[in-house]
C-alpha cells in the first residue's frame, strides 16, 4: 500500500476508549445520545424552586414528584461528559441534598 493512501489521523486514547473516531479535522462523537434518570433529594420547602431550576437545564425534564423532597428527573446528553456535567450541576444546585444517578442507557441512531 502507498505511504500516500494511508489514513494520518493520529488515535488519542481518551478518543478510542469513549468510542469517538479522529478525523484528519475534528472529533466525531459515535451517533446516538445518552438518556439517564437521576434521584434527586431536595429540601421539601424548595421543592419548587429546585424543580424551576432544573427544567431550565438543557435536556433536563422532571418525571416524578414528591412533596417530601424528591424529584425524578430524566435528561438526555449527547455524551457522557455532558451527562456528567448535568449530574454535578443538579448537585450544586441551592437546597440539593444529593442528585443519584440511577439509570443510564446509550440510545444509538
Amino acid at each position: 500500500m502507498a505511504q500516500g493512501s494511508l489514513n494520518t489521523a493520529k488515535l488519542n486514547r481518551r478518543a478510542l476508549i469513549t468510542g469517538r473516531v479522529l478525523s484528519a479535522d475534528r472529533i466525531v462523537p459515535p451517533p446516538g445520545y445518552e438518556i439517564a434518570s437521576i434521584l434527586v433529594q431536595a429540601r421539601p420547602d424548595r421543592l419548587a424552586d429546585v424543580e424551576a431550576e432544573i427544567t431550565v437545564l438543557p435536556g433536563c425534564e422532571i418525571h416524578g414528584r414528591d412533596p417530601r423532597g424528591k424529584l425524578v428527573v430524566v435528561t438526555e446528553a449527547p455524551d457522557a461528559g455532558s451527562l456528567g456535567t448535568i449530574l454535578n450541576t443538579i448537585q450544586s444546585l441551592p437546597h440539593v441534598y444529593s442528585a443519584a444517578l440511577v439509570f443510564h442507557a446509550i440510545e444509538t441512531a
